[in-house]
């Protein structure tokens, strides 16, 4: 736990040039498969308890309810999450993307939860793994619930860790009514190695 309370501001600002980097290229990918702007937010990066994490997630979507979707990754000793949350409004403008002209019944919105999320957590991922030297491995994606409350669907009493290094970042695509949140969340025995790793090609 000493190493957790112990980020200093270089390794948050080094932290955060990386997922800056690779989140933004993610957003470039999007916005190339969509043909339209994406606008990132600056990424958030926090030491959070599993609580913590559910209140960030309560104050970031604050709409009635959301869909997300997770995926687990891990390599060279770091592991972690990566979960994205879509508030509901957004489907209809993202089948319109997406040129998705079926019914928009469940089915098809997973569909499309599943080809965006595919598309940025993939772009996220490898951004992140290629600038700190090191290879991923992924867990097959999964659905963690679809228009529900976000206390429904991250349920920090069931969290396996007890501090985890917590990256977030916003995307909005111009001129339509889709907005996501990006998490990635290192759990506390990650980030001593990621630190290490960081301060090895600092160096």
């Amino acid at each position: 736990m000493s190493v957790i309370l112990n980020l200093s501001e270089d390794h948050r600002d080094c932290i955060q040039e990386v997922t800056n980097v690779a989140m933004g290229q993610a957003g470039d990918k999007l916005a190339r498969l969509l043909d339209t702007f994406v606008v990132l937010s600056i990424p958030h990066i926090a030491v959070m308890a599993p609580s913590d994490v559910a209140m960030a997630l309560q104050a970031i979507d604050s709409n009635k309810s959301v869909s997300g979707v997770c995926q687990g990754f891990i390599g060279g000793g770091i592991a972690g999450e990566a979960m994205l949350l879509f508030n509901d409004t957004s489907f209809a403008d993202l089948a319109k993307l997406m040129n998705y002209d079926d019914e928009l019944d469940q089915q098809a919105e997973r569909e499309l939860l599943m080809d965006t999320t595919n598309v940025l957590f993939g772009a996220c991922l490898s951004g992140i793994a290629e600038q700190i030297d090191m290879d991923f491995s992924f867990g097959p994606p999964m659905v963690l619930g679809q228009h529900q409350a976000v206390s429904e669907i991250f349920d920090f009493r069931n969290a396996k860790w007890e501090q985890a290094l917590v990256t977030e970042i916003s995307y909005e695509l111009e001129g339509y009514n889709v907005q996501c949140d990006l998490l990635l969340i290192m759990t506390d025995d990650s980030i001593a190695r990621l630190l290490k790793k960081i301060d090895y090609l600092v160096n």
